[in-house]
């Protein structure tokens, strides 16, 4: 299966899409401002104990205090305490942490105030980022994610992930990081990890903890509310944990994050810096690759299936319900359960797909049409640990109750996305009420009229509407023909199906927007 990564840059952050042979998988917003991204390490402020949830709340710069739960301060606090306070009040000047002495753990069973005081400095992680009226979810048990390993400060331990499961392997895996591990630092050996050379895991295990020494030197200079170690952009992020030898394309339209993924491919695999390409198209690049419009299909209400059926997606606080239904497929069938099996099949991999494009967490249930025969119901539940075995998100899927209902809880650690499908007027604003559609070509041409000849604008462009493009490029005779007539001058008409049907942009030779006084 081929996969292609492609992000297109905005003035918010950048958009990033992963395609799996051509059709959108993920779906990822990376906002450049604002965000407590997981991973991300801050100085915190502890300030509230909250006996009665055994919790605290710790502030790191949100709008509200992040919530950090006794059972996530892990066995280990006790040492990144000390550690913490110390590296804070200037009295531990190194940055690795050879010759540390470690605390004794702290009681699995313990109280948040018997480790916590209110105002003490904390050093925390994002684990879930801030949701709907929460704010974010904290752990002190620190980590470091490589592309092959994972470095957990203050521990000593050695673990090899359970999917690689040959004994050999495990052993091999167990020796080596053992022997080339730094004093006081954990290891956890990622599944990528498997047959890898010992120089590709020691270079992976030293820019790690070249990361943790320059996250150190920030602490001790850093004030409450200060990131001290950042998780990479959510682009580079993906390639670390995704990129392998299905990957045939990544291709970016921004030179300055082209620049930063070529010198991260290089870091992790240089074998893969061929198949990165630098967009300069003419349309956009989501335009190019047909993103545009699976994005406008895939997050209403209604998702249509290709068989003919459709699923009703619908969020409640609590949980997402999604209704599998026949649509006109009903008639297609020899009989009523072959039907519904077929019908269950194909929601089920499109229901994979959503959980992923949309970032669903929590519980989902989905109500699928009854079926009468076990093994029926077996090919589904198949079908659907089939789709979502590549989901980065842990997850876990139960078979179908004898109501047709198949539960799900996919963990959350980011908001929902959402994209708004219906478009508001542009003319009216969503009142009900527009200038004349039959005018908007009219209006379109004043407007040109006075950019090409009170402005003196040359090489403009107009992104508009295929319906409108359609309009105006008609025939041999087009409007456009007129137009190149009248002002000596070629009008070049884009197509951009993000645009509403009346909406349209005129753009001059550098590309950027042309202020257009509305009367």
């Amino acid at each position: 299966m081929s996969s292609e990564l492609v992000i297109n840059s905005t003035q918010k952050g950048g958009r990033i899409a992963l395609l799996h042979e051509k059709r959108l998988v993920e779906y990822h917003l990376d906002e450049k401002e604002g965000n407590f991204t997981v991973g991300d390490i801050y100085l915190g402020t502890v300030r509230k104990l909250v006996p009665g949830l055994n919790a605290a709340f710790v502030d790191i710069g949100y709008e509200k205090d992040a919530f950090l739960h006794y059972l996530d301060l892990g066995p280990n606090f006790s040492s990144l305490n000390k550690f913490t306070k110390e590296v804070v009040a200037k009295r531990y000047n190194a940055n690795k942490l050879n010759g540390f002495a470690l605390e004794p753990e702290i009681d699995k069973m313990g109280k948040v105030n018997q480790v916590l005081t209110k105002n003490s400095p904390i050093l925390v992680q994002v684990v879930k980022e801030p949701i709907s009226t929460k704010g974010p979810r904290l752990s002190c048990e620190l980590s470091i994610a490589g592309r092959y390993i994972v470095l957990v400060p203050f521990s000593n331990s050695v673990n090899i992930s359970k999917k690689i499961t040959e004994k050999d392997e495990r052993q091999r895996l167990m020796r080596l990081m053992s022997s080339i591990k730094p004093q006081n630092f954990g290891i956890i050996v990622r599944t990528v990890a498997e047959g890898k050379e010992v120089a590709e895991l020691d270079r992976d295990l030293q820019n790690l903890v070249d990361k943790w020494e320059t996250g150190i030197k920030t602490l001790r200079e850093a004030k409450p509310r200060d990131k001290i170690i950042g998780e990479m952009s959510r682009a580079s992020s993906m390639l670390r944990d995704m990129l392998n030898e299905t990957f045939d394309s990544i291709t970016i339209d921004d030179k300055d994050i082209y620049e930063e993924i070529r010198e991260y491919i290089r870091t992790i695999a240089p074998d893969k810096e061929k198949i990165l390409k630098f967009y300069n198209g003419k349309t956009k690049i989501f335009e190019n690759f047909g993103i545009e419009k699976q994005l406008k299909s895939i997050f209403g209400r209604s998702v249509s299936l290709p068989g003919g059926g459709y699923v009703i997606i619908e969020h409640t606080e609590a949980l997402h319900v999604i209704d599998v239904n026949s649509g006109n497929k009903s008639n297609s069938e020899a009989d009523q359960e072959a039907t519904a099996l077929n019908v269950n099949l194909e929601a089920a991999k499109e229901i994979g797909r959503q959980l992923r494009v949309r970032d669903m967490g929590g519980i989902i249930v989905i109500d699928f049409i009854d079926m009468k025969r076990a093994e029926h119901k077996r090919m589904v539940y198949e079908r659907m640990k089939q789709e979502m075995a590549t989901d980065r998100s842990k997850f876990t899927i139960l078979p179908l109750s004898k109501f047709g209902l198949m539960q799900i809880t996919r963990q959350r650690v980011r908001p929902e996305l959402n994209i708004t499908t219906g478009e508001n007027c542009p003319m009216c604003g969503g009142t009900g009420k527009i200038t004349a559609s039959i005018l908007v070509a009219d209006i379109i041409e004043n407007h040109l009229d006075f950019i090409v000849s009170k402005q003196n604008e040359r090489n403009v462009s107009l992104a508009l509407h295929p319906y409108l493009h359609a309009y105006f490029t008609n025939g041999m005779f087009s409007r456009r023909m007129k137009w190149f007539m009248k002002y000596k001058t070629w009008i070049k008409l884009v197509q951009d199906t993000s645009l509403g049907i009346t909406e349209y942009k005129f753009r001059n030779q550098l590309g950027e927007d042309i202020e257009l006084i509305q009367g």
